[in-house]
């Protein structure tokens, strides 16, 4: 599985609305792409006491089956219309360690991404993933070339504590959801 995340970091006065109705509208086009586990469409908002962010963004978080179908994707109409109406982005891949996504995910609202450095010479091993009731996905992954782990949470509840904090405007879906671990 390989773990996928791009940001845009928009204008302190932008309309966030404008991303909430594009997110709305066309959320659904990502429904069942072949080779997709999931596809957050993450939004915070600089002005919400919830979302703990000092700017705003749009920031979708992707679960891949394969690099072959996140290649599709990137190269395909779908990207290169984000990337024409807010920039070419940095686009983050990691490969995942750890990753349980819930058969009832598409009830998660909040989602929160963490970064932490990894020390030199620390253990690798995969982490044992502690999911708490609330927790919808739960995705562990690596940046080998900076030596971080990502760990992305989405649930129910606004989430707890630091890290980038998101409201989820739409989950997109393979046609074959399960529980994975």
């Amino acid at each position: 599985m390989i773990a996928m995340q791009y940001t845009f970091t928009l204008p302190a006065d932008y309309d966030m609305g404008i991303i909430e109705k594009r997110i709305a509208d066309n959320g659904h086009l990502m429904d069942g792409f072949a080779g997709l586990i999931l596809k957050t469409y993450l939004y915070a908002r600089r002005d919400c006491s919830q979302s703990g962010s000092a700017e705003n963004l749009y920031a979708p978080f992707y679960l891949w089956h394969d690099v072959q179908s996140m290649n599709r994707f990137i190269s395909g109409a779908g990207f290169q219309g984000v990337a024409r109406a807010f920039g070419w982005p940095q686009i983050r891949v990691y490969p995942v360690l750890a990753a349980h996504v819930s058969s009832d995910v598409a009830a998660a609202v909040f989602a929160k991404r963490e970064i932490n450095d990894i020390a030199p010479f620390s253990d690798l091993a995969p982490p044992d993933q502690q999911t708490v009731s609330d927790t919808l996905i739960e995705v562990t992954a690596w940046d080998t070339t900076n030596w971080k782990k990502i760990h992305f949470t989405a649930g129910r509840n606004p989430p707890e504590g630091d890290g980038q904090h998101y409201r989820i405007g739409h989950i997109s879906l393979s046609d074959a959801v399960m529980e994975t671990d």
